[in-house]
């Protein structure tokens, strides 16, 4: 950065005085006073770029201000609000390249274009003599810049017919976004109330374009990244020409190969051609051979069937004997068949008549055992009898009698005392029984609830899992199993991918119908589809291991088709409502077929109301085609009856899962309440049953200990005493008459067996009869010659199965030998042709012991390789021209990375000297600034102090007024707004004096400040001015500066009071 040397202008004592009149000027013209180049010590100074007039043209809200003619060194630009003094500023900033929000005066440049009009004009004319002149050979001692803004925005410049301002600006400082030289409003507001350090810091750095140089230095610091970024890609770039480059070289030194591969090639033809021939005689050989021994065993296979067809020819003449005996026989039986038939009915009914007699003879024994046994025991028994009245006396009769009447007595006065015992205890046990029953009632259907319950919190948590994956509604494993037929696809396990569940592949157009598809569809939803049974099978495979326990998925194996089976012929069609296929979204055409194939969804209506599908169903005409409806509520109605859907809510194709989850949630507390209330009416009932069942104990208790049951069985053995005297008679008669009875059997039996004797008699000769023993005889020889008749049977048909089977197997000898025959022929017929294809190829024969398929790899690889090599090669001369192309690429490369690594080497040696420049350039301006500072302050006799902290970039100045201890200095947010704006004035002034710049701008600088304070600062300003001669100032104030001295370097611009009526102002010059 470069700081132009200025002399010291002696200290002159600026006296006050008012001008004895102030002359108001109401043209618009003002006097431009030209006070040429300033002559210091002989030499002219340079006041290049300082602004000499400025005119305004329907900028902001003015239709016309200026054009105002600037003195060249101070100017105070003085009216009251609204008259134009800070359109001057911002027409000054942005005519000059500022941005619109460097004027905090609005966002964007259109909104500097009056209201109602298309664009504004803004003209400068800026100053260009001396030294630094800016090109006076082609613009002269004057630049006119010509601004006009366009109602969008678009912003144009002309410098003496030529476009462009930048260069200028940077060849003079005209940094207007520098706030050092354009110190506008609110700039100086922002730094009177700023209250960091970090702030002030900032607005150091900007005003002496320090922060410039530090973006300057971050952008070449990125930019060298960049380029050592690139010089590493460069890098993997050469090694990549390198490659090429060696490519090229190895294609170049190649070339001279290529002919020795081709007559490589040439060779390996000719032996190929000869290797084929020789394999086929070599297969020609094993042929004959097989021929000449299939001739020999066609004469062993006639042998055979001539051997085969003798044996049947003699077992057929065997097996003709034997039936002629047979039938011998047989005539002979059928001419003794009706004497044997009548002698065979006679000994039928003797044996009828005996086997009727052993029968009585059996049955009468049997009986007299009996009655022999009734008799020992009725003789037995009379005895006892006997005894027993003997022993018995009177006196002991008598006292029984009594003692049964008296225990008579009391048991009748006892029987209602046992009757109530009685039914008290057929009570306790009815409740005990009825409470039992209604207690099994309620457990079952506790069992039914929990079973209910445990459904429901498996739905639910399969509803809350499917929030982020809807395929876990069919089930917690179907993700994984997803996953499984995915990984098995991709390794090749499946011809075609299966497809499913089919519920997830499906969706509804009217969610209303979902219950209704469901129940439809029921567990076709979780069910796949495969294309063929091997795919089925490693299906099985997969689902075996994501399901080891409970139902899996169902498989439906069918061809997979890419379109849609055509079912305009079958469908039902209704204009009211949809069948199941138009109602569901299917993209896959497989899983359309599947669901049209298994359920034939394209013939089943869908009617929300059940009311309305019962009148279209059960009607006269139903819809054609249509095998059955759903309605809404899952009801399934044909043409004849109707079923109710046992579901309530549909599991897998309902939308909303927030809902499907809240009815879930309130049915499970539903059904817990139920089960609780079950659980307490269960304790009741056992309460119930214990409490009856110990009210029955008691009670049984209480009637067994009763006396009533003791005299009872006292009672009872009283009777039982007297009972052998009442029955003495009886046994006596009983047994006379079994012992009659024994008697009569007896007589019976001895009857029996003298009528049985004749029949033995008579039975006997009948068996010894000669036409009888003639018909023994025949069956003894018929048995026999039966069983070699089937024995000659089966040897004939063993032998007609051989000799079939000899017959087939030489007829498919001969059909083989014949077969045989034509394919030697056919390859002798090739084993000529190809003999002829390579004695053209090679007329010599050669002899080769390698086989024709390595030849033919090793032909095709010498091929491949050679095509290779053509392609890669191409021309010879496009080869030669590309490997020169390559070489010099590649050098061409490696020069430029050997430039671009010495490049940034230097680069890194001249930064980390600018950047030591930058340190003590920073350091020299902050001392510079501090002292400027403390000589500010010291004329009004103020003391202060600024600490500048590079390392965290913080400026921290404090100020103490009048004379005071340095210890006492405080911060300037301590000081009063007139002391703060004076210190500000002091801050900008030490800053002037370190920074360059043609003209310096302050607006509104001493608004807060007292009268003493404005004429101290005012004061400094003027001797600052006085002491910079080649720069100009220029000073926006609402005061109106009668105070000021009278000199030749002032120049007050006074602005007309702005006429709300019209917008036009017009501007006085009092020259002073």
């Amino acid at each position: 950065m470069s700081k132009r040397k200025s002399s010291s202008a002696p200290n002159q004592s600026n006296k006050r005085v008012r001008p004895a009149a102030e002359e108001e000027v109401e043209d618009e013209d003002v006097v431009d006073e030209d006070e040429g180049a300033l002559q210091v010590n002989g030499e002219v100074v340079s006041d290049a770029g300082i602004v000499e007039s400025i005119t305004l043209k329907n900028f902001m809200c003015h239709s016309l201000l200026g054009p105002f003619t600037f003195g060249s060194n101070v100017n105070f630009v003085v009216g009251n609000n609204g008259s134009g003094k800070s359109a001057i500023l911002t027409a000054l900033i942005v005519a000059l390249g500022g941005n619109a929000h460097a004027t905090n005066r609005g966002l964007s440049l259109k909104g500097f274009v009056k209201e109602g009009e298309s664009s504004a004009d803004v003209s400068i004319t800026l100053r260009n003599k001396g030294r630094d002149a800016y090109k006076p050979e082609v613009y002269g001692p004057a630049i006119i810049v010509d601004l006009r803004i366009t109602r969008e925005g678009l912003r144009t410049y002309k410098l003496r017919g030529k476009s462009g301002i930048s260069s200028y600006a940077n060849h003079k400082h005209d940094n207007v976004n520098n706030p050092v030289s354009v110190l506008t409003q609110e700039m100086s507001k922002y730094f009177l109330h700023s209250k960091g350090e970090g702030d002030k810091y900032k607005f150091f750095m900007k005003a002496t374009q320090l922060d410039q140089m530090r973006e300057d230095f971050v952008y070449i610091k990125t930019t060298k990244h960049v380029t050592e970024d690139k010089v590493e890609q460069h890098g993997e770039c050469l090694k990549d020409l390198r490659r090429k480059y060696q490519e090229k070289e190895d294609r170049y030194k190649s070339m001279a190969s290529l002919d020795e591969m081709h007559t490589k090639l040439g060779d390996l033809q000719n032996q190929m051609a000869w290797a084929l021939v020789i394999e086929m005689e070599k297969e020609l050989e094993p042929m004959k051979v097989k021929l000449q021994s299939g001739k020999h065993s066609t004469e062993k296979f006639d042998e055979k069937v001539e051997e085969w067809k003798n044996k049947v020819e003699e077992a057929e003449s065997k097996s003709k004997q034997i039936q002629e005996q047979l039938e011998g026989i047989t005539q002979q039986v059928q001419e003794l068949q009706p004497e044997c038939a009548q002698l065979k009915v006679e000994a039928q009914r003797q044996n009828t008549l005996l086997k009727s007699s052993e029968v009585t003879v059996h049955r009468f024994k049997a009986n007299l055992r009996d009655l022999e046994k009734d008799k020992d025991q009725l003789s037995s028994r009379i005895n006892d009898l006997k005894l027993s009245i003997s022993q018995t006396s009177g006196a002991e009769s008598q006292a029984r009698a009594e003692r049964m009447e008296k225990i008579q007595a009391e048991l009748e006065s006892m029987s209602h005392q046992i009757s109530t015992l009685g039914q008290q205890i057929d009570q306790y046990q009815h409740a005990c029984n009825r409470a039992k029953e209604e207690q099994g009632k309620m457990r079952r259907e506790q069992e039914v609830l929990q079973r209910s319950i445990e459904a429901n919190r498996r739905n639910l948590q399969t509803m809350e899992s499917s929030r982020s994956n809807r395929l876990r509604r069919f089930g917690e494993h179907m993700p994984g199993l997803l996953n499984a037929i995915q990984e098995a696809h991709r390794k090749g396990q499946f011809k075609h991918k299966p497809r499913g569940p089919l519920g997830y592949l499906i969706s509804l157009k009217d969610p209303e119908l979902a219950l209704s598809v469901e129940v439809c569809l029921k567990g076709q939803l979780q069910a796949f589809t495969c294309d063929n049974h091997e795919d089925e099978r490693v299906l099985q495979g997969l689902m075996s291991k994501m399901f080891p326990s409970g139902r899996r998925p169902a498989i439906i194996t069918s061809n997979f088709l890419p379109r849609v089976h055509d079912t305009r012929s079958r469908a039902v069609n209704h204009p009211d409502h949809p069948s199941v296929l138009q109602a569901l979204e299917i993209e896959d055409p497989v899983v359309a077929n599947c669901l049209i194939d298994q359920r034939g969804i394209e013939s089943i209506l869908l009617i929300k109301n059940r009311t309305e599908a019962r009148r279209i169903m059960q009607s006269r005409n139903p819809p054609q085609h249509c095998s059955q409806a759903f309605s809404k509520e899952g009801d399934q109605i044909f043409s004849n009856r109707n079923y109710t859907a046992e579901q309530t809510r549909a599991n897998y194709l309902s939308g909303d899962v927030e809902e499907e989850i809240r009815h879930l949630q309130r049915e499970m507390e539903n059904q817990k309440a139920q089960a609780s209330g079950f659980q307490q009416q269960m304790r009741k009932l056992d309460d119930d049953i214990k409490q009856n069942e110990g009210l029955l104990r008691r009670t049984q208790v209480e009637q067994r200990t009763t006396k009533a049951t003791k005299l009872q069985l006292e009672l009872t053995d009283l009777q039982n005493m007297e009972e052998p005297q009442s029955e003495d008679l009886n046994p006596l008669a009983s047994y006379e008459k079994a012992e009659q009875e024994y008697k009569q059997r007896k007589e019976q039996i001895n009857t029996v067996f003298e009528d049985a004797d004749p029949v033995k008699v008579i039975w006997r000769p009948t068996q010894g009869s000669k036409s009888h023993a003639v018909s023994l005889g025949l069956l003894v020889l018929f048995v026999p010659l039966q069983e070699e008749l089937s024995k000659a049977d089966q040897e004939v048909m063993k032998c007609k199965h051989h000799k079939k089977h000899y017959d087939e197997k030489r007829s498919a000898h001969l059909r083989n030998i014949q077969a045989l025959e034509a394919d030697l022929e056919s390859k002798e017929q090739e084993l000529q042709r190809s003999v002829a294809k390579a004695t053209k190829i090679c007329p010599e024969r050669i002899e080769v012991k390698r086989t024709a398929r390595s030849l033919d790899s090793e032909i095709n690889r010498l091929k491949v390789k050679i095509t290779t090599q053509q392609e890669h090669q191409g021309d010879r001369e496009d080869v030669v021209r590309q490997y020169h192309e390559a070489l010099e690429s590649y050098k061409n490369m490696a020069e430029q990375m050997k430039y671009l690594n010495s490049f940034i080497k230097s680069l890194d040696s001249v930064m980390n000297h600018r950047l030591q420049v930058y340190a003590d350039l920073r350091r020299f301006l902050s001392a510079r600034c501090k002292y400027y500072f403390d000589s500010m302050l010291a004329q009004r006799g103020y003391t202060g102090s600024m600490t500048f902290d590079h390392k965290n970039e913080t400026l921290s100045i404090s100020v103490q007024p009048g004379q005071g201890n340095k210890a006492d200095l405080s911060d300037m947010r301590s000081l009063s707004g007139g002391e703060r704006s004076f210190s500000t004035v002091c801050f900008v002034l030490s800053l002037w004096a370190i920074t360059e710049a043609p003209f310096r701008c302050l607006d509104e600088f001493d608004v807060y400040m007292d009268m003493v304070n404005r004429r101290i600062s005012m004061d400094m300003m003027l001797k600052v001015a006085a002491g910079q001669r080649y720069r100009q100032f220029i000073f926006l104030t609402p005061q109106s500066m009668s105070s000021l001295p009278v000199s030749k370097i002032i120049r007050i611009l006074r602005l007309k009071d702005p006429d709300r009526g019209n917008n036009t102002q017009r501007n006085q010059d009092e020259e002073q």
